[in-house]
């Protein structure tokens, strides 16, 4: 990667058909559509529910992206694993299919100390030559304080995406407490894009739902035009919120604004299990957001 990530990275969510297999035309207009959004660049994550995926799906997948994408966009590829060995190999695979960038998850706190997370960290890093995100999460957390260590034991290009609430502090600290090694994006859904900019992240990793939502707040705020800036996020504020339901509940409410969109059609929008699905209130306030915002596609209708 010759440029530093920074901007708006959402992440994917992947397209499902009823029999769980990967519907790959809609897996491509969801790339397309967030390249014409303006994205800085495109995630493949937890949001993608790529923990759910076999060896064989989750190459399916990045080689997809990388080949829609054609150099327009970094890719950023999650590599976390329970195992540094196998961390080690979705790593060096990522870079294999042409990942610009990885995202490791920390190794369960009930099983590695920090002394241990520090080494799984290092030797993922010395397995590539791509950049790292370390993604701290509220049930495997890296502190600003372990981020700091992990930065300090081996050169290497680092990134954090900070998703353990309160985020905003969160970054602050992360900030704070690193040197220039370590660049700080925000997460968990986005949802206080505006305040971790004030903080000192350099972007953010939300969903796909509302990806030009993102990328006008971005470069607003990167020409000094604040107020505008929280103007404009103010208007999603109530679609993030929905969106924000946990339980996997909001895996199946990303992909319904996708379909609401009309970047996935009713047969790709299934979820893997277990994933709690939403009532048909939820996806009644949904379409009110989105019709709301002037987003549903005429196709749709």
């Amino acid at each position: 990667m010759t440029q530093a990530l920074r901007g708006v990275v959402p992440i994917l969510a992947t397209p499902f058909d009823a029999a769980g297999r990967i519907e790959v035309e809609a897996l491509r207009r969801e790339v397309e559509y967030l390249i014409e959004a303006g994205v800085h660049g495109i995630g493949i994550a937890l949001a993608s529910e790529v923990l759910t995926l076999n060896e064989a799906e989750r190459d399916l997948v990045l080689r997809e992206v990388v080949e829609q994408a054609r150099g327009r966009a970094p890719i950023v590829m999650n590599t976390g694993a329970a195992a540094t060995d196998l961390a080690v190999f979705y790593t060096r695979r990522a870079e294999d299919l042409g990942a610009s960038a990885v995202m490791v998850l920390p190794p369960s706190p009930a099983i590695a100390t920090g002394d241990e997370t520090v080494s799984y960290y290092r030797d993922i890093a010395r397995s590539t030559r791509l950049p790292v995100f370390m993604q701290d999460v509220a049930t495997a957390s890296v502190s600003a304080a372990l981020a700091a260590r992990i930065v300090a034991s081996t050169a290497h290009t680092w990134y954090i995406k900070v998703e353990t609430p309160p985020t905003p502090m969160r970054v602050s600290e992360a900030v704070s407490t690193s040197d220039d090694r370590l660049s700080v994006f925000g997460g968990a859904g986005g949802a206080f894009f505006v305040e971790e900019l004030r903080r000192g992240a350099i972007g953010t990793m939300p969903g796909a739902a509302i990806p030009e939502a993102f990328v006008e707040v971005w470069r607003l705020y990167q020409s000094g035009q604040v107020e505008q800036a929280q103007a404009v996020f103010a208007r999603y504020a109530t679609l993030l919120n929905l969106l924000s339901q946990g339980m996997g509940v909001w895996t199946y409410l990303y992909k319904e604004v996708l379909r609401l969109r009309g970047v996935f059609t009713n047969t790709c929008v299934h979820v893997r299990k277990p994933a709690t699905a939403p009532d048909e209130v939820a996806y009644r306030e949904i379409r009110e957001q989105v019709e709301l915002l002037g987003l549903v596609s005429k196709e749709v209708g």
